[in-house]
């Protein structure tokens, strides 16, 4: 049985509970456009009725080119999505990159978030588990789904098991990756909820050479398959305009197409019964 991690009484991810998104823009490109695109979002999931979480990262320390837009930083964006939270009453999550940031990050944030290629960080790991916040690990693109069980340990050493698991596809090749839908059935059989992001799992790493490329055209397809398969939460990466987007523009939801995609996921989790996963 796969336990529950509870971020509030809306928001509950495990067990056999309704389908979470977790949503946002790839980065903080501004306070007003993250505000706005936020309010979008909520007005969507208010609508339908699905339990939501707001992402966008404050920070993208990973870019392709040292000349990429990485964002406002720390402080600033997480005043930003501290004013995401109080305006809306939704959660917010974002990624740290080094063990000093946290600390303050988990007095902001609701869900701390290990990027893929640092899920093996044991000192990162360890300083995310210790704030007592939910931590959402990001498996690597270089690893199968069975060595996420070191993950696990290092989390329950560091005396936190509110661990959310999220598949992004497993490397194939150069600049490709692949979604091995076994590997949600894998994960989430060593007892933690497990999130499929969609958008990431599209990408072309560095596929344009000074930039990532993307196959946006799959993310409903590859939604649809890990919802049928039974995943407790989809994360999307969306924007009004993704060709205009300052980080994974090529591996973005437009907004204008999220709230038909989230009609077909609800529809599809209503039907699939998370307590017999295989």
């Amino acid at each position: 049985m796969v336990r529950q991690v509870k971020i509030n009484d809306k928001v509950i991810f495990g067990g056999n509970k309704p389908l979470v998104l977790i949503a946002g823009p790839c980065v903080i490109e501004s306070a007003h456009g993250t505000l706005k695109i936020a309010e979008a979002i909520k007005k969507i999931t208010s609508r339908l009725k699905i339990p939501f979480v707001f992402k966008a990262s404050f920070d993208k320390a990973n870019r392709t080119s040292i000349h990429s837009f990485r964002g406002p930083g720390l402080y600033e964006g997480l005043k930003i999505l501290s004013q995401v939270r109080t305006k809306l009453g939704v959660p917010i999550l974002s990624d740290v990159h080094d063990v000093n940031q946290a600390q303050m990050a988990g007095e902001i944030l609701d869900i701390i978030q290990i990027p893929a290629f640092l899920c093996r960080q044991t000192d990162l790991i360890v300083a995310a588990a210790k704030t007592g916040k939910v931590v959402n690990v990001k498996k690597g693109q270089f690893m199968a789904p069975w060595d996420i069980e070191g993950i696990i340990k290092k989390m329950k050493e560091a005396g936190n098991q509110k661990l959310l698991l999220t598949e992004r596809g497993v490397s194939f090749g150069y600049n490709n990756l692949v979604s091995d839908f076994r590997a949600l059935a894998i994960m989430r059989s060593l007892g933690y909820p497990v999130i499929f992001d969609a958008t990431h799992s599209v990408q072309k790493p560095g596929g344009l050479g000074s930039s990532s490329g993307g196959e946006s055209q799959y993310i409903p397809l590859l939604a649809r398959c890990a919802v049928a398969a039974g995943v407790d939460a989809i994360f999307l990466e969306t924007h009004p305009e993704p060709k205009k987007a300052l980080s994974d523009g090529p591996n973005t939801l437009a907004l204008k197409n999220l709230e038909g995609l989230l009609k077909e996921l609800i529809a599809i989790d209503r039907i699939r019964d998370k307590n017999n996963y295989a």
